[in-house]
């Protein structure tokens, strides 16, 4: 690496740090409750304010929610950056393989079952995507595995499928249990709590360096898999990886807060204007501006509303649609 590559890297990362730790400040001082910006400072600078009301609010409930939206929207920006070099498709998103369908299906069923949000929902939820992501493997399996044509074909009709079988599931929900699975569906972090932040922090942290130690062979497979072979890539052993590693980090996040789309869809558009295509540059770039844009969401989410809250998943989808137009306009000029 040279010196000028490094300056760039660490330029990049203070910038998207400050900017990641500023909202995640506003993204404790703020909620539907109402603003405690000096008490978040109080809090984080000494233990003055202990055993408050303002205290529990900010340590049992706005923190873990804040640290789970950055997990969040850095683990699906990433994802989504790892599947439009996977697939070389600009379209890609982590969503693309039929991954949430079946993560949608085992939360469904855990729901309608009675069990509880964590860790009951969590636990069918990753079940179903687990065996969803079997199924895509099983059916792409041989070498039509590495034609990215045919991987993502099998991943349309996965989706199409479970659409259906989520379909069929709300029509047979009652009571409380659809308003529950609506609300799953949307894209929820209200229900954060600090084991299983923590939880989901440790399952995603080895996942994220191992996709770093593999970006810039992200940048050889642009390149094309002839020219990627003839760098030495063993193409079979880093498509399995990257496919397998990036399916588990979007498995683990849907499983925990439901469907919540177009981060992974906006976010590396938006890096790879800004920054160029080098890998070893977006990876960093969109675990943090990933983690600021969700945390970001999720605080309109807290204070549009006049009364309540609304799902995280619609303020992404809100922001990220019009966004994305705006992106794909741009880059036709």
């Amino acid at each position: 690496m040279g010196s000028g590559f490094l300056k760039r890297l660490m330029l990049v990362l203070s910038l998207l740090s400050i900017l990641l730790a500023g909202v995640m400040y506003l993204g404790i001082s703020v909620g539907s409750t109402g603003c405690n910006f000096g008490d978040s400072m109080r809090l984080l600078m000494t233990d003055n304010s202990a055993g408050s009301v303002q205290e529990a609010i900010i340590r049992q409930i706005r923190m873990p929610r804040v640290v789970l939206a950055a997990l969040v929207g850095a683990a699906l920006s990433l994802g989504g950056l790892v599947f439009q070099a996977l697939l070389r498709n600009p379209l890609a998103e982590p969503y693309i393989l039929g991954i949430s369908g079946g993560s949608a299906i085992g939360a469904i069923f855990g729901i309608i079952l009675g069990f509880s949000y964590f860790p009951g929902v969590s636990i069918m939820a990753f079940t179903g995507s687990l065996a969803t992501l079997l199924l895509l493997l099983l059916m792409s399996s041989g070498q039509t595995l590495f034609k990215k044509d045919s991987l993502l074909l099998s991943g349309v009709m996965v989706n199409a499928f479970c659409s259906a079988v989520i379909m069929f599931l709300i029509s047979m929900a009652r009571d409380a249990r659809l308003h529950n699975i609506i609300f799953w569906l949307m894209g929820d972090l209200s229900s954060a709590d600090a084991g299983g932040v923590v939880i989901l922090a440790v399952v995603m942290l080895p996942c994220f360096i191992l996709l770093f130690w593999l970006s810039n062979t992200m940048n050889l497979l642009l390149m094309g898999r002839d020219m990627a072979q003839t760098m030495g890539v063993n193409i079979k052993m880093v498509t399995v990886t990257l496919l397998v590693v990036t399916s588990f980090m979007v498995s683990a996040t849907v499983s925990y807060c439901g469907l919540i789309g177009f981060v992974g869809l906006v976010i590396p558009h938006v890096f790879r204007i800004i920054l160029g295509s080098d890998h070893r540059i977006l990876v960093p770039a969109c675990l943090l501006g990933g983690g600021a844009y969700m945390v970001f969401c999720d605080i309109l989410a807290k204070v549009l509303p006049s009364q309540g809250e609304m799902p995280a998943g619609v303020i992404t989808a809100l922001v990220g649609a019009p966004l994305f137009i705006y992106l794909l306009k741009r880059s036709d000029r």
